[in-house]
């Protein structure tokens, strides 16, 4: 795609949407850090400085807890139903301005306004999924064995909850969390990734305009040793909730671990996308390229490893190139992805496949940055393709967060499930067969939290529970029914009757 004076007007009338300071909110208040201190945000599309944003220090941190400890009684007891209204009335809002918040996201992740509809969409869907939970906050009655005695369950809220999100899907993933948070009437510290600074304020601005009481939500903008390793300390703070990566998760299961918090981590993956000899190639294809290519590979869900039976790899790897080598990048919605979210990232995967490739790795396609014309300035990586790859080797088993998979060659099915268990992430699998057998015994034997079948790696949907097994998380699911018992704790409650007192 070309940048032609059309592309360039578009462009110019999303920057018109960003603000060229960005600061914390908290406060129900858009305010700058104390010390001044900021750092830039970049477009990923041409690596023009979007922003100035305030870099967050403990003073922010200590702030932005004072008003959430502070608010909680208010907040924790006011009436879920009218809790839920507020989120409703949120998510509606959301929905009028969805191509206002699109075009945040676009500017900030370097997607096009399609994509980003599509994470908008996201956003708005889980909105009114959670809101809906107000009216569905079941706890359970059943028996006792002492008479005269009733039992039953009830939730209560957690408390403060510290949020910190990736940059991958940021609306998205702003919502994965705060509205369940503030339904189970916690209230909640947000930090967004510093890659992605903006679209959390604008999510905080509509909940205020919705009626969220001032100071149960705050965004902190910072880098993680600024704010997030704070926020993960101060033992005012009852709940983490982490979507990123591996050794931060361990860090923070440890650190607030040992305060006793409670801690939800959602982590990575290199999940496995198994194609067997009886599978429709053309569909086994496309899924693959979108598992491995789609929101350029920036998915802990993304199909990172491709696992194909022997009689059909030459037939498969043959038509995977070939589709992959047709994929156009850019920030248009005609282009199949975009850039990668910063330079550093960039510079990570490339070394990454080089240093594959001198370990005996065959590189099929991509491994390069693009920097022609169109290209000039962003964080473009061409899709990768690699084969002849160890499964033991660092590219196998870590996780790259871009556009890179790797092709597995097997003999049977046996082998195809040994591979994609040897891993030490076990977030998602898909396996794609004509056989009703391969595909039960496939969804048994897979070590992972999330099975599809003839589909992508990716896909899952508000209304179901999502989360991996090993260095993927620490077993707790969010979105569906189940993201409640991550925000929220059990109480038992019994109550003595006396019939004497009838």
């Amino acid at each position: 795609m070309v940048n032609t004076p059309e592309s360039q007007t578009v462009l110019a009338e999303k920057t018109a949407l960003y603000p060229k300071q960005v600061g914390h909110w908290i406060g129900n208040t858009m305010v700058g850090s104390e010390s001044l201190a900021e750092f830039e945000k970049r477009n990923p599309h041409n690596g023009e400085v979007l922003a100035q944003v305030a870099r967050g220090a403990w003073v922010e941190v200590d702030r932005a807890i004072e008003n959430a400890v502070t608010l909680f009684p208010q907040w924790s007891q006011t009436p879920i139903v009218k809790r839920s209204e507020i989120l409703r009335s949120a998510t509606q809002l959301i929905q009028e301005r969805s191509h206002e918040i699109a075009a945040i996201v676009a500017l900030e992740t370097g997607k096009s306004m399609k994509d980003a509809l599509g994470e908008v969409s996201a956003a708005i869907e889980m909105g009114y999924f959670i809101a809906g939970e107000g009216r569905r906050f079941y706890g359970r009655t059943t028996t006792s064995a002492v008479p005269n005695r009733m039992a039953m369950t009830v939730r209560q809220p957690v408390g403060v909850c510290g949020l910190i999100i990736a940059a991958n899907t940021p609306i998205a993933n702003v919502a994965w969390k705060v509205y369940p948070a503030l339904l189970c009437g916690n209230t909640a510290i947000l930090k967004p990734s510093e890659d992605t600074p903006y679209s959390a304020v604008w999510f905080a601005q509509r909940l205020a305009e919705a009626g969220l009481p001032e100071g149960v939500l705050s965004v902190l903008q910072g880098h993680g040793e600024d704010v997030g390793a704070p926020l993960v300390e101060d033992p005012r703070v009852d709940l983490i909730s982490f979507t990123g990566s591996e050794p931060v998760g361990r860090y923070i299961q440890k650190t607030a671990g040992e305060r006793l918090a409670k801690v939800c981590l959602e982590l990575g993956g290199k999940n496995a996308l198994v194609v067997c000899d009886d599978a429709n190639l053309d569909a086994a294809v496309e899924s693959a390229v979108l598992s491995a290519f789609s929101n350029a590979g920036q998915r802990c869900a993304a199909g990172s490893r491709v696992v194909i039976f022997d009689s059909v790899y030459d037939a498969f790897k043959q038509k995977m190139i070939a589709q992959t080598q047709a994929l156009s990048l850019g920030n248009q919605d005609d282009n199949d992805y975009g850039p990668v979210i910063n330079e550093t990232q960039l510079t990570q995967m490339l070394q990454a496949v080089e240093k594959a490739v001198s370990e005996g790795a065959s590189l099929l396609t991509g491994g390069f940055r693009l920097v022609d014309d169109t290209h000039q300035g962003g964080y473009y990586m061409a899709p990768t393709i690699l084969e002849n790859v160890r499964p033991d080797a660092p590219i196998s088993r870590d996780e790259l967060f871009g556009p890179i998979t790797c092709l597995y060659r097997v003999p049977d099915f046996e082998a195809a499930i040994q591979l994609v268990n040897d891993s030490p992430f076990g977030l998602t699998a898909a396996i794609h067969t004509k056989s009703l057998h391969r595909a039960n015994r496939f969804q048994e034997l897979a070590c992972t939290g999330v099975v599809s079948i003839n589909g992508p790696t990716y896909g899952s949907e508000p209304h179901m529970p999502f989360g991996g097994l090993a260095a993927s998380g620490n077993g707790f699911r969010e979105a569906g029914t189940e993201v409640l018992d991550v925000y929220s704790e059990w109480k038992t409650v019994y109550t003595k009757i006396d019939p004497a007192e009838v």
